[in-house]
């Protein structure tokens, strides 16, 4: 019961060591410079080949305010054509020493190249950020913050044909089967939907692609029962709709076809219109082994918008693991010491903290009338204990794995709240960086969201209340291997 709980504990330092890893590290002044992406480059000859492919676009960050997007190819960096430059020229030409920002253009699922301006993020290379100290204390608010995976039985085909897939932009559907013309048109809202969300657009008299749907659900004939020995774990899924995990009737894995009552198969084809018509394209089927009946829209509904995140870009081309990060936290600004989480080191301008007058220097003293005065040791050994002493106030029925392998997470029971805030209020459990999560009932039974920091300014001492941001992102990604 001790070992997961050291995955815990070393997070905080873990995830501090890997601040830096988000962008390369400007040697200037002892700073960390960002643009808000990762990226690989591609070996697909259909998208991107040689060059830098966008997987992940920071939330918050320059690039996402530049309209930055997965599956974007970056054609050129500052004029300068990415086309088999080196790793290592990539990371250089992408932070370059002795300019702030940089020029990027994108050739994206839309067509037409596009070029934008990306400003660089510098900020002391010991801070660290409260999207970051969110994440490392997130076990005060498992409900808002976690990294969770998931596996889908994807099997994902694309062209051997040397075909670049930027040339076809508009789409239209195949004759739907008149036998089951309602649930065909429900399929093709989706998949319209998902592909409309990406650039492309439906065109009914000549289009690139046709989109062909196939599917088929019954009771398994091979069904034979549960297996009587193993203990079957519950499975989870991302419902983008939902914006949440939800727990699933489906197999894990690995079972047996023997173990399912009911067999469920979901797939859709592009196939080309424009260069040769008839060729398929790219290609997404599913085949799930379930517990219990489960409509095919339903499943279409949580399952197209994940079947589609690898078009155009085919990066994993089975059983596909996502990761999904979601993380809502009261953001203020402030950036900390990571060596002593008292010490301010930065604010973000024109952040709350930075108009409540908090400046770089300061020395955050306390927070909610609980203090910082620690180090990162009893930071951490606290909310190892903190987690343990507080496992009784969670409720069982909602358990699941985090993506650090941690098997006991569970959201608070809603029923003990008042047990849960008595802990977060015990000084001896060194909760001030529960402020991030000061808007949830379990953490503030109020309904004011306004934080009362006690800072240190030279040598005035002062009581300074903010009104933090609501931030709240999440970024659903192909696990897989990516430059940064």
């Amino acid at each position: 019961m001790i070992r997961p709980l050291k995955k815990i504990s070393y997070s905080l330092l873990l995830l501090w060591m890997a601040s830096s890893a988000w962008a390369q590290k400007g040697k200037e002044n002892a700073q960390v410079c960002r643009i808000g992406l990762t990226y690989e480059i591609s070996q697909k000859a259909n998208w991107g080949k040689g060059r830098p492919v966008v997987t992940q676009v920071i939330p918050y960050s320059s690039a996402e305010r530049a309209g930055v997007q997965p599956n974007d190819i970056i054609e050129q960096i500052d004029g300068i054509p990415t086309v088999e430059l080196t790793a290592d020229d990539l990371a250089i030409l992408l932070n370059p020493a002795t300019r702030p920002d940089m020029v990027l253009t994108f050739q994206s699922a839309q067509g037409a190249t596009r070029t934008v301006r990306v400003v660089k993020e510098c900020k002391p290379v010991d801070a660290i950020t409260e999207a970051q100290l969110a994440m490392a204390f997130n076990m005060y608010s498992l409900e808002t913050t976690c990294t969770r995976t998931f596996t889908c039985p994807f099997v994902y085909t694309a062209t051997t044909d040397t075909v670049n897939f930027a040339q076809f932009r508009t789409f239209s559907f195949a004759e739907v089967d008149e036998n089951n013309q309602e649930l065909e048109m429900d399929l093709n809202r989706i998949i319209e939907r998902e592909m409309v969300k990406k650039g492309y657009e439906r065109n009914l008299q000549a289009p690139d692609m046709l989109v062909q749907t196939f599917y088929f659900f019954d009771k398994n004939p091979d069904y034979v029962g549960p297996n009587p020995i193993k203990l079957k774990e519950p499975v989870y899924r991302y419902n983008a709709n939902r914006n949440r995990m939800e727990e699933v009737p489906f197999l894990e894995l690995g079972a047996s076809s023997s173990e399912a009552p009911y067999v469920l198969q979901l797939g859709f084809r592009l196939i080309d219109q424009k260069l040769q018509p008839g060729r398929v394209l790219w290609e997404c089927e599913a085949n799930e082994m379930l517990e219990e009946a489960f409509g095919l829209k339903e499943y279409a509904q949580m399952h197209i918008p994940l079947m589609c995140t690898q078009f155009p870009y085919l990066r994993s081309r089975k059983n596909v693991r996502f990761i999904v990060t979601q993380c809502t936290y009261n953001y203020t600004g402030i950036n900390y010491d990571m060596n002593k989480l008292s010490n301010v080191v930065a604010i973000d301008k024109g952040s709350p903290a930075y108009e409540a007058g908090i400046q770089a220097g300061d020395v955050v003293e306390g927070i909610e009338g609980l203090s910082t005065d620690y180090t990162i040791d009893e930071f951490t050994a606290a909310y190892r204990q903190f987690i343990m002493n507080t496992m009784v106030y969670r409720d069982a029925s909602t358990r699941f794995t985090d993506a650090n392998g941690f098997d006991r997470c569970m959201y608070w029971d809603t029923f003990k709240y008042p047990e849960v805030n008595k802990a977060i209020q015990n000084a001896n459990n060194l909760t001030a960086f529960a402020y991030l999560y000061y808007f949830a009932p379990y953490v503030n039974p109020t309904s004011n969201n306004a934080i009362t920091f006690y800072v240190k300014q030279g040598k005035e001492r002062r009581k300074i209340i903010i009104r933090p941001t609501i931030r709240s992102s999440v970024s659903l990604t192909v696990a897989g291997r990516t430059s940064k």
